[in-house]
């Protein structure tokens, strides 16, 4: 009954969370010599989501999310530096902004589901 109660939500909640690391991998390595910038292709993880049937039901069940298509890319610069890092560190920045509102906003999206929920539960 309760099993899709967040729907995609939740994953999402991952992801963004995931992809907030690694900006800030990338914001914190800017100056590291040969680093390359990641990045998350999150829509195409959350599409792939969105296209499996099958839930896990069971902790050794192989979990489908991590297991096809990890969803990570190395971003190409549009200035290529020196040495070698593909680091842009105003677009990294900018990225990461817009990142934690979104992740902010699939925040208050569950814990508006979750109040629903706990209303639903009481009665009211």
């Amino acid at each position: 009954m309760l099993d899709n109660i967040f729907g995609v939500h939740e994953n999402a909640m991952q992801l963004r969370q995931r992809r907030l690391s690694l900006l800030g991998e990338n914001i914190a390595n800017a100056d590291t010599p040969n680093y390359k910038a990641k990045d998350l292709d999150f829509k195409a993880l959350i599409d792939n989501e969105r296209s499996m049937s099958t839930r896990r039901t069971h902790e050794l069940h192989i979990d489908h999310v991590g297991g096809r298509k990890n969803g990570l890319i190395y971003r190409v610069p549009n200035n290529p530096a020196a040495d070698g890092n593909t680091v842009e560190l105003n677009f990294q920045q900018a990225e990461f902004g817009k990142e934690s509102a979104r992740y902010t906003a699939t925040l208050q999206f569950l814990e508006n589901r979750i109040g629903g929920v706990r209303r639903a539960l009481r009665g009211e």
